[in-house]
């Protein structure tokens, strides 16, 4: 549940899901029952990203979510989760069918998640919930338990009763071939996926054109109207764009701490910055979804007008992060936890991950 609580992890847009807060988890958790090495436990992560993913695209991915009010990232959460735990269990392939079988019988999840205002509710479903099914699955199979063969197929199969519209053809397209692990996104900035590319604009006009925030008369911000609604005026400072590019002007960056400081939404120079914030939402980037472009214009006092388009969001496949930016951002979320020690010894550890000999040593890293 805290890997997505706080907008801290990944997502894959084809699929609608946020795969590695329930498949990483599982796949850490199987892999310290059974004490797998640092390529299993990279094999059994990759294998969950595929899994999982390509379960809610053959379903439909965006399409289904809307229409049928399921929540696409507890399925794919779930399958993914199974998948990497049975991989760290070392089933085979009969083996591997049952736990899909198991799986199935535990998909869940309603869209009634975007209600939840504090994300309790929401990391359940992305992750907590999620895991505990898959890795429940995997461990059933593992203790003798035998199932369906094909739950994909037949009489009453999955797909009729979860979504007979699927392609279930796109389960294995070009698979072996298209890894979903690299075709999912990594933030820069520990917000809403839909606040990424605002400020990543406001970054790069303020790299162009240097600027204070005491400069600033507007910042216009025009995004797809089902996009900025999900961050319109929000209660928790990290789903609140008006209120991340207030601190983004302010800080000149956007780091964990001001993302999750409740208290400086009622700062009242932050409120000042927040007052020249106007969010407007565009029809014409409607049509461009699942791709999330942002226009963001910077009015200055002075009559300085300066715009930037962003899109490709820095830390998606069409623009990712480099090795020094992930660590960055790693260290700014695990030192005031673990430590600066303790995150050189993990950073350390993950980077040589194949050379591990018993993830157990990951997990005592990991842990306070």
């Amino acid at each position: 549940m805290l890997a997505h609580s706080d907008e801290t992890d990944d997502s894959h847009s084809a699929s609608q899901s946020h795969p590695g807060c329930a498949v990483v988890p599982a796949a850490l958790a199987a892999g310290e029952l059974f004490g797998i090495d640092g390529v299993r436990f990279l094999r059994s992560v990759t294998l969950g990203y595929d899994v999982g993913p390509r379960m809610t695209i053959a379903m439909g991915g965006v399409e289904f979510r809307t229409n049928s009010h399921r929540s696409t990232h507890s399925i794919a959460g779930v399958f993914g989760a199974a998948a990497a735990a049975a991989s760290a269990a070392r089933l085979d392939a009969r083996q591997m069918r049952w736990v899909l079988d198991y799986t199935a019988q535990q998909s869940s999840g309603i869209a009634a998640w975007q209600r939840d205002t504090d994300h309790i509710e929401k990391a359940f479903v992305f992750g907590g919930m999620s895991a505990r099914n898959g890795v429940s699955a995997a461990l059933l199979v593992h203790a003798g338990w035998n199932g369906v063969d094909d739950i994909l197929s037949g009489t009453d199969n999955y797909f009729l009763a979860y979504a007979p519209a699927a392609e279930p053809a796109r389960l294995v397209e070009k698979l072996g071939e298209r890894y979903e692990i690299t075709n999912t996104d990594i933030k820069k900035w520990t917000v809403g996926s839909p606040i990424q590319a605002p400020l990543d604009a406001v970054e790069a006009i303020r790299r162009k054109h240097p600027f204070e925030a005491e400069q600033v008369q507007r910042v216009t911000v025009r995004m797809a109207p089902s996009v900025a609604s999900v961050v319109d005026n929000r209660e928790m400072p990290d789903i609140c764009l008006q209120h991340m590019i207030a601190v983004m002007l302010l800080d000149k960056t956007a780091s964990f701490k001001a993302a999750h400081d409740k208290p400086r939404m009622q700062d009242a120079r932050v409120l000042a910055q927040r007052a020249k914030v106007q969010l407007t939402s565009d029809p014409s980037l409607q049509k461009l979804l699942p791709v999330r472009v942002a226009d963001v214009e910077i009015a200055l006092a002075d009559g300085t007008r300066m715009t930037e388009r962003v899109e490709a969001v820095r830390g998606t496949p069409r623009n990712p992060m480099s090795r020094a930016e992930v660590i960055d951002k790693c260290r700014d979320l695990v030192v005031p936890v673990l430590g600066s020690e303790r995150f050189a010894q993990l950073s350390d550890a993950v980077l040589a991950i194949e050379n591990m000999a018993n993830v157990r040593t990951l997990g005592a890293l990991l842990r306070t």
